[in-house]
């Protein structure tokens, strides 16, 4: 749905049913920063991201948050097992002034993790962007534009039991079959194949099968 011009109401007026989203357009960046600093920094729901003038609002069903956390709780194993550093920013607030403002399904930095370990706050003029962006696109399309213009090198899609990896070049996001973050890993298969076994017998007895098949391949 959306709306040429803003509502005459406030944010706190406005109430999402689970699994809906709003496109409010002729948003101005100010308004827009006027919008988190009324909702506040400990809000939930809904989701806010902007881009160019385009608000959008969602409030995500359990199918849209669970696969996305299940997705992070696989990376980090993959990470560990190859003994590499990360930090999980989860859905923070990532804002490029005047022009966009994000809010991930969850992200991490890997990459760049010892130079944002003790930050609480992000400054996208001198900070990094995450180096992988995770969504599940099931309560709202990704807003492609907000993360190019936030320059997040790659960014995972999950939806309808598929993954796509997205890479950023300097025409916008391609499909790629070959994750930046792990290239020698078939991400495009295993992903989907854990995130269904995690439904089929439990997250945390998924994670266990998964660290231990990691460790064995990993035994001389």
């Amino acid at each position: 749905m959306a709306i040429s011009t803003l509502p005459p109401v406030a944010l706190t007026q406005v109430h999402l049913s689970p699994g809906s989203h709003l496109l409010i357009e002729g948003v101005s960046w100010e308004q827009y920063e006027a919008f988190l600093e009324e909702l506040g920094e400990e809000r939930r729901v809904p989701r806010i991201n902007y881009c160019d003038g385009i608000l959008e609002l969602m409030s995500p069903l359990p199918a849209h948050e669970r696969p996305h956390r299940i997705i992070a709780h696989i990376l980090v194993a993959l990470l560990d097992a190859q003994e590499r550093a990360w930090e999980d920013f989860g859905s923070t607030t990532f804002r490029k002034p005047k022009r966009a403002g994000l809010e991930p399904d969850t992200c991490f930095y890997i990459q760049h993790a010892p130079q944002v370990c003790s930050h609480m706050r992000m400054d996208m003029e001198v900070d990094p962007p995450p180096d992988l962006a995770i969504e599940t696109d099931v309560t709202s399309k990704t807003t492609f534009d907000a993360y190019a213009t936030l320059e997040v090198p790659e960014l995972w899609i999950y939806e309808n039991r598929r993954l796509r990896i997205y890479l950023l070049t300097p025409e916008g996001y391609r499909d790629s079959t070959v994750s930046l973050v792990f290239p020698e890993v078939d991400i495009l298969t295993l992903i989907p194949e854990r995130v269904e076994r995690a439904f089929e017998v439990g997250t945390s007895q998924m994670l266990r099968e998964f660290r231990a098949s990691l460790q064995a391949s990993s035994a001389p």
